[in-house]
């Protein structure tokens, strides 16, 4: 990263800072020595403008729609690639050859099984509580089971937790919605694949040899591929902001399960479904795409528009694929489906909604997937959790590993009372 220098005026004063240059993207302005330099800080709510660190992992342009996972394209690696093999470039920058491919998968596969002890702490919960409330419970106390792999010092320590916490994360959501509905735990099958194996945990039964349906195994596979990772989002900022302070992988992980836990994050595609729902039938479509474009009427379309991308969600391309492959193996006459598309195809020959960008998100189509697969709304986000645990432990290890690295302590602009003396409470 070549430095140059960007001359900035801070308060009528000239100041030089030095400009980092990436791979590709945007130059960054290091003002890290600003305060020092101006007595001043720089303001920037929601970090819109800011870079919050250097990463090797992911790349996104969302003026041109692009994200790359260590410089591949999401739609070569969603296609032609599959969720371990995705899991293995993110955790070591390349891809793996036949043997290091089959000792990955095999050393993952050795670690799904919990801890018998975790059983009953599952007990302790509501059969009606949510799966993310269990999640975030079950990943912390992971850290109370697991003492051999916390020393976040130790490369060795690093590489087992994250092993761990990558397999494992299927169990713990299967036993999640097993214990809503009632039904007995399964144990991991370690001769399927690691989604084929999430599935039979998640709708399989004692009493019967549950069949995984290859379409629907490869749907999912390619759900989790696209949810992997995606840059310093809200989640992954807050396993980067736990983790600076020299926390255990394990809590790291769960405070990041509480942030995608939130409906402007993890919640988009339960929030599109529900969407779907309401709009119902194709022909009321023109309806609600008016109420839409109305700044006064409460409804949205929701799986619209990104933060990021402000052209078309490179990911929202598979899934529209994906969903068809999945609605005729499943043999589902959804009428979700074509409202989907018809709306889909609404939006994009509307003039509001191209001037505005509001292009279909990866939200979109997956909400719509996963109802057909079965899931209830109330695991989507869970989903959303166990694919993005591989994300997040990634950009742990990079940070972790990064000999700069400090802890997070952002600053702020005070708005509340100057300094005041205290008044006794008798003379209030």
């Amino acid at each position: 990263m070549a430095d140059n220098k960007a001359n900035l005026n801070v308060a009528g004063s000239d100041y030089d800072f030095p400009v980092k240059s990436g791979t590709i993207g945007p130059d960054v302005v290091d003002i890290g020595k600003m305060y020092g330099r101006t007595g001043m800080f720089t303001y920037d709510p929601g970090f819109t403008s800011t870079a919050s660190c250097d990463s090797g992992l992911t790349y996104i342009d969302g003026e041109e729609g692009v994200l790359l996972h260590r410089g591949y394209p999401i739609g070569q690696l969603a296609e032609d690639s599959s969720f371990m093999e995705v899991s293995y470039l993110l955790l070591n920058g390349e891809l793996p050859s036949q043997e290091e491919y089959e000792n990955f998968k095999y050393t993952i596969s050795r670690h799904t099984m919990l801890h018998d002890q975790l059983r009953g702490f599952y007990q302790g919960f509501r059969r009606d509580a949510h799966p993310m409330a269990i999640m975030c419970g079950v990943v912390g106390a992971l850290s109370a089971f697991y003492h051999d792999s916390t020393d976040i010092s130790d490369p060795d320590h690093r590489k087992i937790s994250s092993h761990r916490l990558i397999a494992k994360m299927p169990t713990i959501a299967a036993m999640a919605y097993k214990y809503s509905i009632g039904q007995p735990f399964l144990y991991p099958d370690n001769s399927l694949s690691y989604t084929g194996n999430f599935l039979r945990m998640t709708f399989g039964v004692p009493a019967e040899e549950y069949e995984v349906i290859p379409a629907v195994e490869k749907a999912m596979d390619r759900i989790f591929i696209l949810h992997a990772d995606h840059e310093q989002n809200a989640s992954t900022s807050t396993v980067r902001l736990a983790g600076s302070s020299g926390a255990n992988p394990f809590a790291c992980i769960a405070a990041g399960i509480a942030c995608l836990w939130g409906p402007a994050h993890g919640g988009a595609n339960e929030a599109a479904l529900n969407m779907l729902k309401e709009i119902g039938t194709p022909d009321k479509i023109p309806h609600y795409i008016e109420r839409a474009k109305d700044k006064n009427d409460p409804f949205r379309l929701m799986g619209f528009g990104h933060r990021v991308y402000k052209n078309y969600d490179p990911r929202a391309t598979v899934m529209q694929k994906t969903v068809r492959e999945v609605f005729d193996a499943l043999k589902v006459t959804d009428p979700l489906f074509e409202t989907a598309l018809r709306l889909e195809e609404m939006a994009l020959n509307d003039d509001y909604f191209i001037e505005k960008k509001l292009f279909p998100n990866v939200d979109f189509y997956s909400g719509v997937i996963l109802s057909a697969i079965g899931f209830p709304t109330t695991m989507f986000t869970a989903l959303f959790a166990l694919a993005r645990t591989v994300g997040w432990v990634a950009q742990w290890n990079e940070m972790i590993s990064d000999p700069g690295q400090r802890i997070g302590r952002p600053r702020q602009l005070y708005t509340g009372p100057a300094a005041r003396d205290y008044i006794p409470l008798s003379q209030r």
